[in-house]
């Protein structure tokens, strides 16, 4: 595929999914804290996997970073009010503030630029600290508010549950997109080769996610995640 089509369908496929996201939590058909999760979790997999649509030009990789850096300078637009988007608030705030996009999501969209420039699909790192970010972090919330379990000693706002959804959710992401990988040969098999450093960055993301600090997730999880995937493989 020609690498400006792939940029455009890799946009497309990125923009349909947040629209259809916001519709869905303007529409009320379910409340916005769950619309964001479910961002944080489903853009990533979708974003990383449409690098496979790119040819294999020197500057795809370049490309393929327009896609969340375009979003995420939208996103700071929104957030500043320069731009009204009332469905997109709706969707990736928590209190329906507009100045909530300027945290946690513009992180968000900053970490897939700098990962995609600087790991792209030569290396598992750069998607694997993703993936933690995505299906870790993201899933974490959604745990921990479904079960009922003790709170973290070290952070009270934090409970085992969503701990275990962090470990959990980060590894099968992780291991789901690098399987896609492999079988399609961009990278060197056998899949079980992954499975002991995808463990170890799990546990350390599910320890960094633990801390307590608030709005930094996406920073922490996933830069922690990179060091530690640069040293495993």
């Amino acid at each position: 595929m020609n690498s400006f089509f792939a940029l455009l369908l890799t946009l497309a496929i990125a923009l349909a999914w947040l629209r259809m996201m916001d519709f869905a939590a303007h529409q009320g058909w379910i409340e916005s804290r769950l619309s964001r999760k479910i961002i944080h979790i489903g853009t990533g997999p979708i974003f990383v996997l449409c690098w496979l649509l790119f040819p294999g030009a020197w500057y795809d990789r370049y490309l393929a970073a327009l896609v969340p850096g375009l979003i995420t300078a939208q996103f700071g637009l929104i957030g500043l009010g320069i731009i009204k988007d009332e469905a997109s608030v709706k969707a990736m705030s928590r209190s329906g503030d507009p100045k909530e996009i300027l945290r946690g999501p513009l992180y968000y969209g900053i970490m897939f630029v700098l990962m995609t420039v600087l790991f792209w699909r030569n290396s598992p790192i750069g998607i694997v600290a993703l993936m933690m970010m995505c299906g870790g972090d993201g899933i974490a919330d959604i745990v921990g508010r479904s079960f009922k379990s003790p709170k973290l000693f070290h952070s009270p706002a934090k409970s085992v549950a969503g701990s275990l959804g962090v470990f959990f959710g980060g590894w099968i992401l992780s291991a789901l997109v690098l399987w896609v990988y492999v079988t399609r040969g961009g990278f060197p098999g056998p899949m079980t080769i992954y499975l002991l450093p995808l463990t170890i960055i799990a546990m350390m993301a599910t320890i960094i996610e633990s801390l307590p600090q608030r709005d930094i997730d996406n920073i922490t999880v996933t830069v922690a995640s990179a060091l530690l995937g640069g040293w495993l493989f």
